[in-house]
Formats: C-alpha cells, sequence, structure tokens
C-alpha cells in the first residue's frame, strides 16, 4: 500500500545576517517524508542539518520555500530530541518524561501508565525517582527519548541524539529507538554524522552538500526489518552501501 507524503520541503532557502552580510546555509532543497518513515540526514559539517531540522520543528524561520507537515485531521504534532541533554536538572526521571504530558493535562493515571511503559522500554526501571545527576550519559538520552516519545508526536526529529555516548552505548540505544518506532507510525527524521548509524536505522539515508545545504543524492536502505545494530553490518548490502554514501559524503568534504 503507498504511504502519503507526511512532511513536504519545497525549495528551501535559509540565510542568516553575518558580520559581513547575508550568509546562505541552504539553498533549494526539496525533500517529500513519507508518513512512518524513518529518514537519516548525513552530510558535512556547516551544511544546514541541524537548520534544516529546527525549521521543520518550527524552531527557526524558513528565509524561502516552504514546509508543510500533513495534518491527518488534527494539528500535526512534533518532538525533537536534541545532542545535549536537555533534560530538567530538579525533575526526577518520572517527572521529566511526564513533563509534555502535564503540559497537555492529561490525567494522572493516564500520565503514569504512559510514563511506566516508556521507563519499561528504555531501561530505566528502578530508576524513576532518580536526579539527572544520578545518572549516565547513556541514561539521560534515554530519558530525553522517552519525554519526546511520551507526547506521542506525528513527527520525531532527532539531532545526533547519540553522538556523545560510547560505542556499546550507542548501538544499544539505536536498538532501543528502532523497538520504539517500529510499528507505531512515526515519521522520524534523525541527524547522524556516522554513515553507519545511517544504515542501521533508515529506511532512506539523504546525503546533502556542502554549504550552502542542498539535497545530493538519497540511497534507499533495503535491508528487511526488523534490524539490530550488531548484526546489520553482516548483510550482504551494507558494504555497497557504505561505499555509496561514503563516497557522496567524500566528494563534498574534499
Amino acid at each position: 500500500m503507498e504511504r502519503m507524503t507526511k512532511i513536504r520541503i519545497t525549495g528551501v532557502h535559509k540565510s542568516f545576517t553575518g558580520p559581513n552580510g547575508p550568509i546562505e546555509v541552504l539553498r533549494d532543497v526539496n525533500l517529500d517524508v513519507d508518513e512512518g518513515e524513518f529518514v537519516c540526514l548525513v552530510g558535512p559539517s556547516g551544511c544546514g542539518k541541524t537548520t534544516l531540522l529546527r525549521m521543520i520543528g518550527g524552531l527557526e524561520p524558513v528565509t524561502a520555500g516552504s514546509i508543510t507537515i500533513s495534518a491527518n485531521g488534527h494539528k500535526p504534532e512534533s518532538a525533537m530530541v536534541f545532542q545535549d541533554h536537555c533534560i530538567f536538572p530538579w525533575f526526577t526521571v518520572k517527572e521529566n518524561i511526564e513533563y509534555g504530558l502535564r503540559i497537555k493535562r492529561m490525567p494522572r493515571d493516564t500520565r503514569e501508565a504512559i510514563c511506566r511503559k516508556l521507563v519499561e522500554m528504555t531501561g530505566l526501571r528502578g530508576f524513576e525517582e532518580a536526579y539527572p545527576y544520578q545518572l549516565s550519559g547513556g541514561m539521560k538520552q534515554r530519558v530525553n527519548v522517552a519525554r519526546a516519545v511520551a507526547i506521542d508526536p506525528d513527527v520525531l526529529l532527532m539531532d545526533e541524539p547519540f553522538g556523545a555516548l560510547d560505542e556499546h552505548t550507542r548501538m544499544l540505544m539505536q536498538f532501543e529507538l528502532l523497538q520504539i518506532w517500529e510499528g507505531s507510525g512515526k515519521t522520524v527524521i534523525f541527524v547522524t554524522h556516522s554513515v553507519d548509524e545511517a544504515i542501521n536505522l533508515a529506511d532512506r539515508v539523504v546525503v546533502m552538500t556542502a554549504r550552502p545545504g542542498r539535497v545530493k543524492t538519497i540511497v534507499p536502505i533495503d535491508i528487511q526489518r526488523p534490524r539490530h545494530p550488531t548484526e546489520i553490518r553482516w548483510h550482504r548490502s551494507y558494504p555497497e552501501l557504505l561505499t555509496r554514501i561514503w563516497h557522496a559524503l567524500q566528494e563534498e568534504v574534499t
């Protein structure tokens, strides 16, 4: 069954005002993302990946062009997970996860049921009453992801959320994210500098050019789901995908 387009990015330009005049960050970006699709953005530093993500999330205005999110009969809702651990240090794990639900004035019983489910899914059981200073970096990022997922957004925007983690924790978080996403129907756009991570997670990998960023090429990841980060590297398609994406990136970096 053909999926509908969830996010449509049409002719998007973005410039900032610099000390010596305008700085063009993005130029004529065009991209459609289907409902329920997992898309990874990769590209050289400074190519505008994070800026594009922030514009999709409504945190940054578009200079020219348009970004539309399909409403499906209601106001579309997105949640963003940043690279830094943007959780409240004065809240416990439970309070952080429930924060968005309290803002939405959700009944206490419903909040607690959602929180319990996400605590289990992210391996945080036993730490519900812990404060961020009592958690490891990986656990803080699990709270970050759980808080974003708790509000049940249509679109989940993730800006290098696992970039600062060690390799073992990073692979564990990739696996947990896929478990949360698969079957949820959520649309995910995930920014990463890791080609390996992009192949592990994505339905399609979008390679961007050097600044001003444009869509250079789109690589479908034709590896069956469910996937596990420790096994995907042995798939027969993996070397070819890695080489194709890396060569496209290398041209831009050099």
